[in-house]
C-alpha cells in the first residue's frame, strides 16, 4: 500500500459533516413520514386504477368533475403522458369491477371520450394484503442474508454499519415519496429492493479494499484505521463513480421515456442509485472507522500516528480508548 496523501480526497477527515448531512436528510425523511405520510397505489390497498389516454385538451379540472358526476368525487387525479400524448391517472377506493368500469364509462361519456380510450383495472384488498405481506418479508430476508454474508465473508462490524448505511438509503428514499406524494406501487418495492443490491456492491467494494489494506503492515504512512479507509476509498472512488454513471444513463431514458409503469421503478432507482454512491463513502466507511478505531490495537496507532494530514485524529474517540 504506498502513500499518495498529496492526492488523496480527505473523506475521513469531513466525516462529521457527511454524516451531519445525513442525519438531516433523515430527520427530513421522518418529518415527512408523520406530516404527508405516504401514498400507496391500489396494489396495497385495493381500488381502482382508469388510465385515460389521448385526452386531448382535456383539462385537469373537467377530469375532477366528470368523474364527480359519476360517482367518483374522492379519486385522486394525475396527468400522465403516454407515447407523447396527454393523459390521466386516476386512483380511487372502488373494488367492485362492475361498479369501477360503470363509472369509467359515464365519466367518458361525458368527455366525450370512447371505451379505447380508457382502460380499468380493478384490485381487491385480499390482494394487496398478500403483497404488503410478501414485500416486508422479503425485504427481512434481504436485511438478514446481508448480515450473513457481510459477516462471514469479513467480519460483523462490517455487517452492521453496512445495513445502516441501507437503511439510510431507504428511509430517504421514502421520505422523498412521502414529500412528494408519489404512490407506492410493487414497482416501487422491486426498485427499492434492486437500490439495496446497489448500495451494497459499493459498500463491500471499498470493505474489501480496507481488509486487504488493513492487512498489510510496514507502511508508515497509512498505518491508523482512518488513514486506511481514507486510502481505501480513494483507491476505488473512481471506479464507483463510472459504475454509477453508466447505471444512470439508461435509467434516466427510462424515466423520461418509459410509460407510467416504468416510470415508478426508474424514479425510486434514480435516487437511490445516487444515494446508494454517497452512504458507502460517507455513512457505512465513517461508521466503520470510527467503530474500528474504538478497537484497543487501532486506538493505540491512532494515537500515536492520527496526526495527519489524510485522516486528522478523533479527539473524542481516541482520548476514551487511551
Amino acid at each position: 500500500m504506498r502513500s499518495h496523501f498529496a492526492h488523496e480526497i480527505n473523506f475521513i477527515g469531513h466525516r462529521r459533516t457527511l454524516l451531519t448531512i445525513s442525519a438531516v436528510l433523515c430527520v427530513l425523511s421522518i418529518l415527512g413520514l408523520i406530516v404527508r405520510g405516504l401514498v400507496f397505489g391500489i396494489e396495497f390497498r385495493g381500488g381502482t386504477e382508469i388510465d385515460f389516454q389521448s385526452t386531448g385538451d382535456i383539462a385537469i379540472s373537467q377530469m375532477r368533475d366528470a368523474l364527480a358526476s359519476a360517482d367518483e368525487a374522492d379519486a385522486t387525479v394525475q396527468t400522465s403522458t403516454s407515447e407523447g400524448e396527454a393523459g390521466f391517472l386516476v386512483r380511487s377506493d372502488t373494488t367492485d369491477p362492475n361498479t369501477a368500469n360503470a363509472h369509467a364509462a359515464k365519466a367518458a361519456e361525458t368527455l366525450g371520450l370512447t371505451k379505447a380510450n380508457y382502460t380499468v383495472t380493478t384490485i381487491g384488498p385480499d390482494w394487496g394484503a398478500d403483497t404488503v405481506r410478501s414485500s416486508s418479508i422479503a425485504f427481512l430476508v434481504s436485511i438478514a442474508a446481508i448480515i450473513a454474508f457481510v459477516s462471514l465473508r469479513y467480519e460483523f462490524k462490517m455487517s452492521i454499519t453496512a445495513v445502516l448505511a441501507l437503511l439510510h438509503d431507504l428511509l430517504i428514499i421514502i421520505g422523498v415519496y412521502a414529500w412528494t406524494q408519489v404512490p407506492i406501487t410493487p414497482n416501487v418495492v422491486a426498485a427499492l429492493l434492486t437500490i439495496m443490491g446497489f448500495s451494497l456492491y459499493d459498500t463491500v467494494v471499498e470493505f474489501n479494499r480496507m481488509n486487504e489494506n488493513a492487512g498489510r503492515g510496514g507502511d508508515e504512512a497509512h498505518r491508523t484505521y482512518y488513514q486506511i479507509v481514507n486510502f481505501s476509498i480513494n483507491e476505488v472512488i473512481v471506479r464507483t463513480i463510472n459504475t454509477t454513471l453508466t447505471t444512470l444513463v439508461p435509467i434516466t431514458a427510462m424515466y423520461f421515456l418509459g410509460g407510467t409503469t416504468l416510470r415508478d421503478f426508474a424514479f425510486a432507482m434514480l435516487i437511490g442509485e445516487v444515494l446508494g454512491t454517497y452512504s458507502s463513502f460517507a455513512v457505512a466507511s465513517p461508521l466503520l472507522a470510527m467503530w474500528k478505531t474504538r478497537e484497543p490495537k487501532w486506538a493505540k496507532l491512532e494515537a500515536k500516528y492520527g496526526k495527519t494530514k489524510a485522516a486528522p485524529v478523533d479527539d473524542a474517540i481516541a482520548g476514551k480508548d487511551k
